[in-house]
């Protein structure tokens, strides 16, 4: 209770006078001191209005006159105490009030706790003592009348919330921040309600940073600058730790997303390709070089979809749809020989067309036929080079028809294995070797443009200047010597046909080897052979078709190591070059 003089106090009993919130009028009357106020904590109670002699104007109370009640007469369950006696008339019977318990002259039961009783549980003093204005919120000390009063300055965290209760404001943390809250910046006074308690204004989220600085902000308190031990900590807000855990979480998110995404892809990609293999099976294809080892067989004529069928048949690639692609892209492609390759099972087209395309997959057996070789020395060199029996060439050669041999070869094989390179393949029979030969003569007299009738003649006289010639730039005299020669009727009397004839080599012959009575032995009979007695080339051909201009009868070799070759138009001068040539057989003796 305030002391006589004190400030008005305010709560629920308060009045617009100085009496404590009774009205005046009520403590007014006969025997009251003076100013009609009862002095506070005295026993007597105040007077009725009955006492005071009449009504006051304006109370609107009723005047019932000298109508007074006097004691009651008290009945004998009164002294029961409660309704729980067993001999009290409302013993058991139900007390919907509440009032049974409790004898009629006690004290009524307590009134329900209000927000006003709540909010005055914080404050000293007894329920008689005057209330005590609270500030408006954000006030500061000189603001108000009342700031010489205890408790006028509320503590740092009172001025932001007023009476309420600061949630976490004892909240405690191993590590606390260096926060403080900054000065407010109103300035206005702070208006005093009775019955307000004046909440913290609301301000926009942007500005809510603004209610912490850092530590050189600090707001002091009414002894000066606040400690670490008193300054307010922020309350704990878990949406806080679980961001920091998002924060944390967040890079492994990130990578599984991207894992997910990376196995999406490839699914679509090898699904994609499934898809597109059951829509269009000619398109499905293997990916890398292959395993294991097949061997692929490119015949002559095959166009890129035929070796690509064959490919497919043999599981070298999946389809014929990616080979043709990759053989189309690629100029190289329409060179693929025909041939044996090595390959791999299940490659991609592209890796098969490269295999095609690289020598060293190909199986063959290449052989290199010279000019002026004759039958016997190719069958030879056949069997060496390829490992095919001579005794199958031999039965093979004998076979003209087999063969392919024009009719107007008549039957000789000699001349028609035409000197070239050949590349025979694994299981290539003798007959397939010696026809590849003949087929490749006829492709070259073609060329040539011979007459069939003239071919045999031709090929007779090309073959005699093959075998007598040292060089190209020789065959062309030679070619006129045996025209001059057939023109006079002369014989030819070569030793190379002679040598045939005995079927030896070199390039002299003893008087034995000339008494051969061989129709090839020219020698002995005039005109030419009846056939070859080599396989000539390209250039002999030529030769014949066209002999050097000239009236030579005679040549010789006078030096076999360089080629020299002598011609003569008399036999005198035929002679002297024949002593140069003995004279070189008598230095070289071995020839």
């Amino acid at each position: 209770m305030s002391a006589p003089g004190g400030p008005p106090r305010r709560g629920r009993h308060s009045s617009d006078d100085s009496t404590g919130g009774v009205p005046a009028s009520m403590w007014t009357g006969p025997g009251t001191p003076t100013g009609g106020s009862f002095p506070p904590g005295s026993p007597v109670r105040p007077p009725r209005p009955a006492d005071r002699g009449g009504v006051r104007p304006g109370s609107g109370l009723i005047d019932r006159g000298a109508d007074e009640t006097g004691p009651l007469v008290e009945p004998d369950w009164w002294a029961y105490g409660s309704t729980d006696h067993p001999d009290h008339p409302h013993a058991g019977r139900p007390d919907p009030h509440g009032f049974g318990r409790q004898h009629p002259s006690g004290p009524l039961p307590p009134m329900p706790t209000g927000i006003w009783d709540r909010m005055a549980q914080g404050s000293a003093g007894s329920e008689d003592e005057p209330t005590v204005a609270t500030p408006r919120v954000g006030g500061r000390p000189g603001d108000s009348a009342d700031d010489d009063l205890p408790g006028a300055h509320p503590a740092p965290w009172e001025e932001e919330t007023g009476a309420l209760d600061v949630i976490g404001a004892n909240v405690d943390e191993e590590t606390p921040r260096r926060r403080g809250l900054r000065r407010s910046r109103r300035t206005e006074p702070a208006v005093e309600h009775p019955a307000t308690v004046a909440l913290p204004e609301q301000q926009p989220e942007a500005e809510h940073d603004d209610l912490f600085t850092d530590e050189h902000e600090l707001v002091g308190g009414p002894d000066g600058p606040l400690t670490d031990d008193e300054i307010p900590v922020a309350p704990y807000d878990p949406r806080t730790d679980r961001a920091r855990r998002r924060r944390r979480r967040r890079p492994f998110a990130v990578l599984l997303a991207l894992v997910v995404l990376g196995t999406i892809v490839a699914g679509i990609v090898l699904g994609g390709q499934k898809l597109l293999g059951l829509l269009d099976p000619t398109s499905q294809d293997y990916t890398g070089a292959g395993t294991g080892s097949v061997d692929i067989r490119v015949n002559q004529g095959d166009t890129l979809s035929d070796i690509a069928q064959t490919l497919d048949d043999a599981d070298v690639v999946a389809s014929t749809g990616p080979f043709v692609s990759a053989a189309k892209a690629n100029p190289a492609a329409t060179g693929i020989q025909p041939g044996v390759y090595t390959l791999r099972l299940q490659m991609s087209g592209a890796s098969a067309l490269d295999l095609l395309l690289d020598p060293a997959s190909r199986q063959v057996s290449r052989v290199t036929l010279r000019e002026g070789l004759t039958v016997v020395q190719v069958l030879a060199r056949l069997s060496e080079d390829t490992g095919t029996p001579l005794e199958e060439l031999q039965t093979a050669a004998g076979d003209p028809a087999a063969l392919g041999l024009p009719p107007y070869a008549d039957g000789k094989l000699e001349g028609f294995l035409f000197p070239a390179t050949y590349d025979f393949e694994p299981g290539d029979t003798a007959v397939d070797m010696l026809s590849a030969m003949v087929a490749r003569a006829e492709q070259a007299f073609d060329g040539l443009g011979v007459p069939e009738p003239e071919r045999l003649t031709w090929i007779t006289k090309a073959s005699i200047v093959q075998a007598e010639a040292a060089g190209a730039e020789d065959m062309a005299k030679v070619a006129r010597v045996l025209e001059n020669r057939l023109s006079d009727g002369m014989p030819l009397q070569l030793d190379t046909t002679v040598n045939y004839a005995n079927g030896k080599g070199g390039i002299t012959t003893t008087a034995a080897d000339r008494a051969n009575p061989s129709e090839y032995n020219t020698y002995v009979h005039t005109g030419l052979p009846p056939g070859a007695i080599s396989n000539p080339g390209e250039d002999a051909l030529r030769a014949v078709l066209a002999p050097a201009e000239g009236d030579w009868r005679f040549f010789v070799v006078v030096n076999p190591d360089t080629g020299e070759t002598r011609f003569a138009r008399t036999g005198a001068e035929h002679q002297e070059n024949v002593l140069i040539f003995q004279q070189w057989l008598r230095e070289n003796p071995e020839g």
